[in-house]
């Protein structure tokens, strides 16, 4: 697809698919498959889509994990390797970006949660690392050590992305408008019925387009060869994410989703137009901030008195 002339409108696919589970490459082929067929301009997948995200650090006992953990490493992508060269074929032949999510394994073996962007050409443009693993993911996450938090150009339009609850970080999503950010992706493992408000919150208080997209996994998706893993998960009825994937317009006004309970992929051509239609109102970091009253600042250090 073209970038030809000024863009008014980007097409965005959100794909709720289902990873093959600590399995990296028949997982990046899961991926190559959505991007053939996804008639998009940018296509999205949700978080450590790749090899999976792992879920059992919410249901087993901390550091009793050895082989799930070996097998994450294993299955982890490194980023400059060729591990992703079916997922930047697929982004070249259809000539489509892609922001996927994986956990990225570094040199020295040290995890991230990142979201890795391929451009139109097959390239890898950038990524961007989660900047605090929540909770028990701790366990096998990072912290991301990244100083900018990242944006690529996708023909003129400023795209982004928060993971998951870094997006409750209000001075992250500052530092996304501050950035002219005009759609923020927002790949995430959150199946909560507060998620999709949040969205919502985040479009209008940017005044930006918001794509969420989560994947669709089940009990029976995990492999029974690793430890504990049929006490852990259950079969079809044991959901570990039912999806929440949706994609929210300036001003709050879902557009597409939520698919809920269900592999797919969710579909939106933006009107560019209704981002600086917003703004009219309300521009966070342009005409309603007020810098001279509401600012960060590091407090001075005072020695202590003798």
């Amino acid at each position: 697809m073209s970038f030809d002339g000024p863009r008014t409108t980007l097409t965005v696919a959100a794909v709720q698919a289902t990873p093959a589970f600590l399995d990296r490459a028949a997982t990046v082929e899961v991926a190559a498959s959505a991007v053939a067929t996804a008639d998009a301009e940018l296509v999205v997948f949700p978080e450590s889509f790749v090899p999976g995200y792992p879920d059992w650090v919410w249901r087993r006992s901390p550091m009793s994990d050895g082989d799930w953990y070996a097998r994450l490493v294993a299955n982890a992508v490194r980023v400059e390797s060729s591990d992703l060269d079916p997922l930047r074929d697929a982004a070249r032949d259809a000539r489509a970006w892609v922001a996927v999510g994986v956990t990225e394994r570094s040199r020295s073996d040290t995890l991230y949660n990142s979201v890795v962007y391929i451009g139109a050409d097959g390239e890898i443009v950038a990524r961007h690392r989660k900047l605090v693993p929540t909770g028990a993911e701790r366990l096998v996450w990072a912290n991301g050590n990244d100083h900018l938090l990242t944006v690529v150009d996708i023909g003129g339009v400023t795209v982004g992305a928060l993971i998951c609850w870094e997006n409750y970080m209000p001075l992250a999503r500052t530092a996304m408008y501050e950035r002219g950010i005009d759609v923020l992706l927002a790949p995430t493992w959150d199946n909560s019925d507060e998620w999709v408000p949040t969205l919502r919150h985040i479009a209008k208080e940017g005044q930006i387009f918001v794509v969420g997209v989560t994947a669709f996994l089940r009990g029976s998706d995990v492999p029974r060869d690793l430890s504990d893993a049929a006490d852990l998960y259950g079969g079809d009825d044991d959901y570990m994410s039912r999806g929440n994937t949706a994609i929210v317009a300036p001003g709050g006004e879902v557009i597409a989703g939520p698919l809920i309970g269900a592999a797919g992929v969710v579909r939106a051509e933006l009107d560019l137009s209704r981002i600086a239609a917003g703004r009219r109102m309300f521009d966070p970091t342009g005409h309603y901030s007020r810098p001279d009253v509401l600012s960060l600042r590091q407090p001075a250090r005072h020695e202590p008195s003798a």
